[in-house]
């Protein structure tokens, strides 16, 4: 395991490296906190060992393979359609991707990782198998989902801290809609540590494409439908250590998180904490940004037993927090600060990592 630890933190090291130069990065996080710690401050890198775990969730921006699948919508995605896609440039997608998710962890790599915008297995298993993630040796959840256009949710797990003991593939259906297709939303009961029962959600929420106005029912679905099986859980155990993970496509604030879901601001009358609220997360504006306004669309949220700690598992009160390492970042001129370094624009390829920063939780074991 060390030895595995090791590797992992030498990739990290060689990509801050080859990423950004002394200069860039003492501009960005000023000459003392460059020195003090290589990422930002207030992130914590050390090694959790028995002393609990570290949830990430992230959004890979349309991890595709450059192959033309009949049965989904990823044209655009290959060698001859509009974004030029090709093995050169899903290597380099997979392999930036995997040293976010080791850098993300810290000293030791992240014990749960959910994703979204992945086409389909053979790419996941691409990912935790040709890339520095493969001395882990994560397993993975995951179901083909009816979205158009292919793109499914995720888990990847680390067997050795995590027990798989259930999961299941929750549709989102849009009554009295039967044409429209989205993703589901991925379900796993995990044994933490051989100490107690984690539920797990994992979510990708329809998307703002054609207008906030036009989608929020469909949104308000998904919320409707993950609030029907939180709900399940907690009549069943009261103390039940539920996390809801995700790109909800909505701020905290909105109403399919607040007045459906009901967890926004902070609420804990229906059983749900928003662990994403505020103006601004652990020191940092959002985990996408459109235009000049940056979102906090990926979120954590959680059962009032999990944040406070009444069981054999609770939080970390400091978090959590939005990873905005500088190599995700860069320089967006008259914009107000940072924009993401994101493999596309539009149709115009950039070579970046993605559009979403990852956010990450630590849980601690009792």
């Amino acid at each position: 395991m060390r030895t595995a630890l090791a590797i992992g933190i030498a990739g990290i090291v060689c990509l801050m490296t080859a990423v950004h130069s002394p200069a860039q990065r003492k501009g960005r996080l000023g000459e003392k906190s460059a020195g003090r710690d290589p990422l930002f401050i207030g992130f914590n890198d050390r090694e959790r060992d028995t002393t609990g775990i570290r949830i990430i969730f992230y959004n890979l921006e349309n991890l595709y393979d450059p192959y033309n699948d009949s049965l989904t919508n990823d044209e655009e995605f290959t060698p001859e359609g509009a974004k030029h896609w090709n093995y050169k440039r899903y290597h380099l997608k997979l392999q930036s991707l995997s040293k976010t998710i080791l850098a993300t962890g810290g000293w030791e790599s992240p014990e749960i990782v959910g994703v979204c915008e992945a086409e389909n297995r053979n790419v996941l298993l691409k990912l935790i198998y040709d890339t520095p993630l493969a001395v882990f040796g994560y397993r993975l959840i995951h179901h083909e989902s009816p979205d158009p256009r292919g793109v499914d949710v995720a888990i990847l797990y680390r067997p050795d801290k995590i027990t798989l003991l259930a999961e299941s593939a929750i549709p989102v259906m849009f009554a009295p809609d039967t044409v429209s297709r989205t993703r589901d939303i991925l379900y796993a009961k995990m044994l933490v540590m051989g100490k107690d029962t984690l539920h797990v959600f994992v979510n990708h929420w329809p998307s703002r494409f054609g207008g906030y106005m036009q989608t929020i029912e469909k949104r308000a679905q998904a919320a409707s439908t993950l609030r029907v099986k939180t709900d399940s859980i907690m009549a069943a155990n009261p103390l039940a250590n539920i996390l809801i993970i995700g790109d909800l496509n909505d701020d905290p604030e909105d109403e399919s998180i607040s007045g459906i879901l009901l967890a926004g601001g902070g609420r804990q009358e229906a059983g749900l904490v928003n662990l994403m609220t505020g103006k601004t997360i652990s020191g940092y504006a959002g985990t996408l940004k459109h235009g000049e306004t940056w979102h906090t669309f990926d979120q954590f949220i959680v059962s009032v037993p999990l944040r406070m700690g009444l069981s054999r598992l609770g939080l970390d009160p400091a978090q959590p927090l939005i990873f905005h390492a500088p190599f995700l970042l860069t320089d967006d001129p008259g914009r107000f600060g940072d924009k993401l370094n994101r493999t596309y624009l539009g149709p115009r390829y950039l070579g970046g990592f993605s559009d979403h920063l990852p956010i990450f939780l630590d849980i601690h074991v009792k």
